[in-house]
């Protein structure tokens, strides 16, 4: 059979141009498929978009879900040299009279001189039967260290001490080229933390650093004294071991740093703008949601008998995942909850625009809700945190639609994904079939042009014969 090297040079039709008018129709068949695939990664994507929006404004309303944005205090002091105060949830608003006589000191005993710190003190034994022991009194267990004879120097027994890591700190001070003095210091301060140095079989090393708290004597010298701090807290005399103090009084913690020459006034007052600054913020939380809905269902009308849609048109519209989560939100916002005045966000100043759906703040009748009536803003708002209260529920539905494997939004992404799986099968399998028809339509016209070859070498072949028989009858 003869080959043809391009389409149509053996029949002399257009044979290429056809084939791709055929191929460009063919692929027709693959329009509504990829126009679809676009329709449903547009969706994917509003998707995610949505899902960032509602978890800015679930994060916003668990803030204000939490009793600790509603009991918020400052604290302030007549003598900030003295101490320094901080507070929590609970403490209650006042003034208080603070006088501070003694800050609390941690115990530091200090060794005789010794001309060395690398020489070995202690004396020799057999094996590691010397036995290092410090106790304090706050009921911690005893520092128990085995020393080698090579660790009875200054530098081994400090060393030993700190890689112990116990309740103390050991330190060698340099008084001048042939004077060294071991230093132990007690790393909590109060009476408790008091220390009793003792070296069992090695009564040498214990005559140089042995010291009995109890009874005050030894061979260490006490260089400053375990102090308790000892203060007034409104006429109430009131002694303890550290200076930084949390248990006098709920939610509020002293942090004492001298001693004071005439009792100080602290005043514990209501800090409203940790409450207003979260509740702020919720507000705009919302209304960014609300402007994330309007974006991603825009409508642009067309034109009458039009079959198409405006581009422009939100990837989402009528989409009813979205609408489910609008219309739950809006009616959880509108929810009263508890009794009295304060029961819903309008009782406090956060009303709905009835135009756009976004939410609006009274600052002054939030302000003044807060102030005088923080308990009720917050019974409102909390409830009992688990199925009452406006914020709770709020979080409860937030968390239904951000479920990252059950939530709404994650249904209606995994809906998506398998309808995008779907189309890129049927894509494939036409894509195949297109393929495949477009070789089978070459293959015919490639046989075609073969074929008009043929029968166009014949043609000529019989017209020459024809001709040369009737040259030679004319001939004859």
């Amino acid at each position: 059979m003869a080959t043809i090297s391009s389409l149509g040079i053996g029949s002399g039709l257009d044979l290429t141009t056809l084939l791709d008018n055929l191929t460009t129709a063919e692929k027709g068949r693959l329009t509504p498929i990829s126009a679809a695939q676009s329709t449903y990664s547009a969706q994917l994507t509003a998707y995610g978009t949505l899902q960032s929006a509602v978890q800015t404004f679930a994060d916003a309303a668990t803030a204000l879900a939490s009793p600790d944005a509603y009991g918020a205090t400052t604290a302030t002091s007549s003598n900030t040299s003295a101490f320094n105060v901080t507070t929590m949830t609970g403490a209650a608003a006042g003034k208080y009279s603070v006088s501070v006589t003694q800050l609390a000191a941690s115990q530091a005993l200090i060794s005789a001189s010794q001309t060395s710190n690398t020489a070995a003190l202690g004396a020799t034994t057999s094996g590691n039967s010397r036995t290092l022991t410090i106790s304090q009194g706050d009921g911690s267990t005893p520092l128990s260290i085995n020393l080698t004879d090579d660790q009875t120097s200054l530098t081994g027994v400090r060393d030993a001490i700190n890689k112990a890591g116990g309740g103390v700190t050991a330190s060698i001070v340099k008084v001048s080229d042939s004077n060294y003095k071991l230093v132990l210091s007690s790393n909590n301060t109060g009476t408790d933390s008091e220390m009793t140095v003792a070296v069992t079989g090695d009564d040498q090393l214990n005559n140089i650093i042995g010291y009995d708290s109890s009874t005050g004597t030894g061979a260490m010298t006490q260089k400053t004294p375990a102090a308790n701090a000892q203060l007034t807290f409104n006429g109430i005399d009131l002694e303890r071991q550290s200076n930084s103090i949390d248990d006098i009084q709920d939610g509020i913690t002293l942090n004492l740093t001298d001693t004071t020459s005439s009792p100080a006034t602290l005043t514990i007052a209501k800090n409203t703008s940790t409450a207003s600054t979260a509740i702020n913020t919720f507000v705009t939380a919302y209304n960014a949601l609300q402007d994330t809905f309007t974006s991603l269902t825009k409508f642009t009308a067309t034109a009458t008998n039009s079959d198409s849609s405006d581009s422009t048109n939100g990837a989402l519209l009528g989409d009813s995942t979205l609408r489910t989560i609008q219309t739950q939100l809006k009616s959880a916002i509108g929810n009263a909850n508890g009794s009295g005045s304060i029961s819903t966000l309008a009782s406090i100043g956060i009303t709905t625009d009835p135009t756009t759906g976004k939410l609006t703040v009274d600052s002054t009748k939030l302000n003044t809700a807060l102030t005088s009536n923080t308990g009720a803003v917050q019974a409102m708002m909390v409830g009992d945190g688990k199925t009452t209260g406006v914020m709770t529920n709020i979080s409860k539905l937030n968390a239904t639609f951000l479920n990252t494997s059950t939530g709404t939004i994650a249904n209606a992404e995994t809906s998506v994904n398998n309808t995008l799986k779907s189309l890129t099968t049927q894509y494939n399998a036409v894509n195949d079939s297109i393929t495949a028809t477009i070789a089978r339509y070459k293959t015919q016209f490639t046989a075609l042009d073969v074929t008009m070859s043929a029968l166009n070498s014949t043609s000529t072949y019989l017209t020459q014969q024809f001709a040369t028989t009737s040259s030679s009858s004319l001939g004859s």
